[in-house]
């Protein structure tokens, strides 16, 4: 089912599946993507889980409200749970996203599953975006997250030290842009896993990555 909510003085659509008397379970899209890139992966989770996937702000049918710092976004994120504890999945800048909550708001974090989202590690040699006739997110959330992703604030990797809850990094290899791996070395204890098919793992290597998830997860 597909619904609104007013979070953090936002419209926040999201994407509900699952019983809500299950483990709470919430799945958060990379950049430009919205709940639906999340298909065929909610339904597998929903077996065992109250599954929330929203389209985070400036992206999809949430609102565009033009300033799109990380840890706002987790805020937006924060008040979608109201109070409720979750796992967490982040893709790519879902990643990001995902363990700004666990730093901010520790409380609503059980467990963090962070598929080749950036490491809060300055950046060099990135090509710059360049803007396109694409629609579905507003073009202005890239050019901010974009900043933050390449020049992060020294305080993020500090803020990954304090996280304490059980955490999988998921990697895409050589294959990826993105070099995920010095994050688990960030965070206490976190385990990392390396699925050498690029950054879209989720899509390009769903049994793999459903099966490397399922395994964090139960274990």
């Amino acid at each position: 089912m597909l619904h609104d909510i007013t979070a953090n003085g936002l419209k926040i659509h999201y994407r509900e599946e699952g019983s809500p008397d299950a483990p709470l379970l919430v799945l958060l899209h990379g950049r430009t993507a919205n709940h639906n890139d999340w298909n065929g992966i909610t339904q597998h989770f929903a077996r065992r889980y109250h599954v929330l996937a929203p389209d985070l702000r400036g992206h999809g049918a949430s609102d565009y409200p033009g300033h799109y710092a990380v840890p706002d976004m987790a805020a937006d994120v924060a008040a979608l749970l109201d109070g409720r504890r979750a796992t967490v999945v982040g893709h790519s800048l879902g990643g990001v996203v995902a363990y700004h909550l666990a730093m901010g708001h520790p409380q609503l974090v059980e467990r963090l599953v962070l598929e080749d989202p950036a490491a809060p590690l300055p950046m060099t040699g990135r090509p710059a975006p360049v803007r396109d006739d694409s629609t579905g997110f507003d073009w202005e959330m890239i050019v901010q997250t974009e900043r933050q992703l390449v020049d992060p604030d020294p305080a993020w990797a500090e803020g990954l030290a304090r996280v304490a809850v059980p955490t999988l990094v998921i990697s895409g290899g050589p294959s990826s842009a993105i070099r995920a791996e010095p994050l688990a070395g960030l965070i206490p204890g976190a385990q990392l896993a390396t699925i050498d098919v690029g950054h879209l793992i989720h899509m390009d290597a769903r049994a793999e990555f459903l099966k490397t998830v399922d395994a964090f997860l139960t274990s």
